[in-house]
């Protein structure tokens, strides 16, 4: 019998080698998978404010802040002031970002490709079925955290218990 331990473990392992993959196949291109994954927002959601580029990514405002600079050096955003707040910044996509993005998205879905063409259609759809059913149970333990954290009762502390 395989453990969830064992499991979670591979999944981790698989995540980190496929992004490792799909980074150095979008590197070749001139964007990293994190600089893409900023570029992407934008293009989808618009422009927006760092803060709610930081809320969105789930990153620390410093290190969105930090990753705008380097963006904007690179000509692939722009920083334009606020018309409803004078201290904050709008950050929009430029046209050589989605030249970017969109050059660098070719080489990332054929790797992609190529990684699940392993698995029999079949295999996809109850790979599909099994990450829903994980997702959904991720974000209900997530609200329930929330939910602590904002002032809900908090869980009981158990021990941990031994691994087998």
């Amino acid at each position: 019998m395989t453990s969830t331990i064992e499991i979670s473990q591979g999944m981790f392992k698989l995540y980190h080698q496929v992004s490792r993959l799909v980074n150095e196949c979008m590197m070749d291109e001139g964007v990293s998978l994190a600089r893409s994954k900023f570029l992407l927002l934008l293009e989808c959601q618009g422009p927006q404010r760092s803060t709610d580029i930081a809320c969105a990514l789930g990153f620390a405002p410093r290190t969105v802040t930090e990753a705008i600079d380097g963006l904007e050096r690179d000509k692939l955003v722009k920083r334009e002031p606020d018309a409803k707040d004078r201290r904050a910044k709008i950050v929009s996509i430029t046209d050589m970002g989605r030249t970017v993005i969109s050059a660098a998205q070719q080489p990332q879905h054929k790797m992609i490709e190529a990684i699940f063409a392993v698995l029999t259609e079949e295999q996809k759809q109850q790979l599909k079925e099994i990450i829903r059913c994980l997702s959904e149970k991720t974000d209900e333990l997530q609200r329930g955290r929330d939910l602590n954290e904002n002032g809900a009762e908090a869980a009981p502390i158990r021990p941990l218990q031994a691994v087998g």
